[in-house]
């Protein structure tokens, strides 16, 4: 049996938003619907060896990188903060960036990340942030 056209683009939708749900949404499974059907999907073993698949093509396909960074973007700009960090940490291990080992610790280092993850959480989501800190 192979699959159908909705479990190829829900394999492909998988991979760039690392959520089963919004992977069945993309995919044109019915919102009421889509946890479960995710779900289900993922236990799918030929659904599972096609996102290993297209995982392992990601490393020699160019054009997939632009369509992450365009993930990324759509997703910062409209305020989806989980889609917009599963494309970085994507886009991470495409582009065989540092892995977690070689995170620069140093003061400098950290305060890029920081200052990175903060632009993604947005304006509000920080000074809500800031706010539980109860600095004086």
């Amino acid at each position: 049996m192979s699959m159908n056209e909705k479990q190829e683009k829900f394999a492909q939708n998988y991979i760039l938003h690392r959520n089963a749900t919004e992977a069945a949404k993309a995919a044109g499974y019915a919102a009421e619907s889509a946890y479960n059907q995710g779900y289900r999907l993922l236990q799918n073993q030929e659904v599972k060896e096609r996102i290993d698949e297209l995982e392992q093509s990601l490393e020699t396909n160019v054009d997939v990188i632009t369509e992450i960074e365009k993930q990324y973007e759509y997703a910062k700009a409209n305020g989806h903060t989980n889609s917009a960090i599963k494309a970085l940490e994507l886009l991470s291990r495409v582009r065989g960036a540092r892995s977690d080992k070689e995170i620069d610790m140093s003061p400098e280092g950290l305060e890029t990340n920081i200052v990175e993850g903060l632009k993604i959480l947005g304006k509000k989501k920080v000074k809500d942030l800031v706010n539980k800190c109860e600095f004086t």
